[in-house]
């Protein structure tokens, strides 16, 4: 396989996979578990989740390792086990994707505040993205996605510490951001704009968005990156907003709708066109045929 920012740079649109934790709610994981203690359990759920979403068309495959820093692991009482966690995380996907697809190493939010909003020290967070980032790497992870990203600081710490571990591993940085009357903004006030110069001046080679909106906010979101830098962007819509029914979470856009949209993402010049909460194999399949439809691959 050609490295994934090579592709990138000759203009191909990659596939990314879709939602992992509505796969692994499929699958028995229990609302209020630690999704990343299946990695030490229940391995084989892993390799079913990547093998549906290779099978689908997906040409990047993510690690179940989103809270797998040791700060965020440390809330489950796991945080002596993060090296492990991620490991697995790796294995279980290699697996499958051998040399067929490439493995993103998932990286999300500690769930803490920095000073002096909070009480986490940024040499803290920084070293335990650290740690885990490194873990990924020597796991043999194609490309780290440092993903649902509200606070830049903590995005930059992120960064920094994959950049510790490796000045040439491929990044992906994807901010959150909510919908407001002066524009779309972070829970934290972060900017499209803010969020694009600071990805970008931390080291991130892909910069974008996932969660939290679905897919016509996004290609609003996707314009506003690209109307203030020329940077490859990652795209991955939630499958709308989700509803509770009966209990559970629902989500009403579907693969055909997601796909028919991303059209409008490949014209703006997204570089990855994925998925996030609410998102299965089907809408990976709609949106590859979609991309080779367009596209030649």
């Amino acid at each position: 396989m050609k490295q994934l920012l090579e592709r990138v740079k000759q203009g191909d649109v990659l596939v990314g996979d879709g939602a992992m934790g509505t796969l692994l709610f499929q699958k028995g994981l229990e609302a209020g578990a630690c999704p990343e203690s299946i990695n030490l359990t229940r391995p084989e759920v892993l390799e079913e989740i990547a093998e549906r979403y290779l099978g689908a068309g997906a040409e990047i495959l993510e690690t179940n390792t989103f809270g797998g820093s040791p700060i965020k692991l440390s809330m489950s009482g796991l945080a002596e086990q993060a090296e492990e966690i991620n490991r697995s995380a790796v294995r279980a996907v290699r697996k499958i994707a051998g040399n067929r697809a490439y493995v993103s190493g998932s990286c999300g939010p500690t769930g803490k505040l920095l000073k002096p909003y909070g009480d986490a020290d940024p040499e803290d967070l920084r070293e335990s993205f650290r740690v885990q980032i490194g873990t990924l790497v020597e796991a043999g992870v194609d490309v780290i996605c440092i993903e649902t990203m509200t606070d830049l600081a903590e995005a930059k710490l992120a960064l920094a510490g994959a950049r510790e571990v490796s000045a040439t591993i491929p990044i992906m940085a994807t901010m959150t951001f909510d919908a407001t009357p002066r524009g779309f903004f972070t829970i934290m006030g972060v900017s499209v704009q803010a969020a694009a110069s600071g990805l970008r001046e931390a080291g991130a080679d892909i910069i974008g968005s996932n969660c939290g909106n679905g897919i016509e906010n996004m290609i609003a979101i996707a314009k506003g990156f690209r109307s203030c830098c020329d940077a490859p962007l990652i795209i991955q819509s939630n499958a709308g907003l989700p509803k509770t029914v009966g209990g559970t979470l629902e989500y009403d856009e579907m693969p055909e709708f997601m796909a028919d949209k991303s059209r409008e993402l490949i014209d703006i010049g997204v570089s990855v066109i994925g998925g996030c909460c609410g998102t299965t194999p089907e809408h990976t399949r709609a949106i590859r045929e979609l991309v080779d439809n367009t596209l030649p691959r």
